[in-house]
């Protein structure tokens, strides 16, 4: 279980002395496409270590083998996720294409100011 094992790490670093760690799970990392699908749904588990949250999924294959194009051709499926991502509450996110992801962001802000 990812969330165990960073668990476990951060308090490892906290031992240490170390304060600031930022939490990346990895994604592609010796996963399977459906275990990399699991670890974005699984998101929100992430916030119980109290350390910003690194998404680093552009471009990755879990986006074009699933779709059946190229690294190249994966810029809407890495702005789907990214889009998820952000609303599982990623503080961060490693990206290829920027304007894409800060499109995103803005409009997410946007739906965030004007709730009800």
């Amino acid at each position: 279980d990812v969330v165990a094992d960073l668990k476990a790490k951060m308090e490892h670093f906290r031992e240490q002395g170390c304060r600031q760690v930022i939490l990346d799970p990895g994604f592609g990392f010796s996963k399977t496409l459906e275990q990399n699908y699991e670890l974005m749904n699984g998101l929100a588990a992430f916030h119980e270590l109290n350390a910003p949250l690194l998404v680093g999924i552009s471009r990755k294959s879990m986006i074009f083998r699933l779709l059946g194009t190229s690294s190249a051709e994966s810029l809407e499926g890495t702005t789907v996720l990214n889009t998820i991502a952000m609303l599982a509450g990623s503080h961060i996110l490693r990206v290829h294409d920027v304007r894409a992801a800060v499109e995103a962001r803005t409009i997410l802000e946007e739906l965030d100011k004007t709730k009800a």
